[in-house]
């Protein structure tokens, strides 16, 4: 079932904006990492310090990941495969796109992948 053009908007609206946002977050965080060339005479200090900005730079790794998130989800608005599960092609439901608008997956599915990683991971 396609989803509404409406619903389809507020969906661009909300990921367009989140987008943004992160970006900018993004710019921002790059800029001062770049920047910060604070050196401390103290080691404990200096090795807090660079364990700090190794997390930092983790955190907006992440946050890359989730920008092309993002822009997958707009790319698949404009040729009109948003709300559909990549996997089944079955219409992802609404709860869950409100929930990760940028989903790919049913919840069928995603539940269905994480049973097979933990299978495959040793783990129960």
């Amino acid at each position: 079932m396609a989803l509404l053009k409406e619903k389809l908007d507020h969906y661009r609206g909300q990921l367009m904006s989140r987008r943004e946002l992160m970006a900018k977050d993004l710019r921002l965080a790059t800029e001062q990492l770049l920047n910060d060339e604070t050196t401390f005479t103290d080691s404990v200090d200096q090795a807090a310090a660079e364990t700090h900005k190794s997390l930092t730079v983790q955190m907006k790794n992440r946050d890359r990941q989730t920008l092309r998130q993002i822009d997958d989800a707009l790319r698949r608005l404009s040729d009109g495969s948003f709300g559909n599960c990549v996997r089944c092609e079955e219409a992802i439901s609404d709860a869950r796109i409100d929930a990760f608008p940028f989903t790919t997956l049913c919840i069928e599915c995603k539940a269905e992948i994480e049973t097979e990683e933990h299978r495959f991971s040793g783990r129960v």
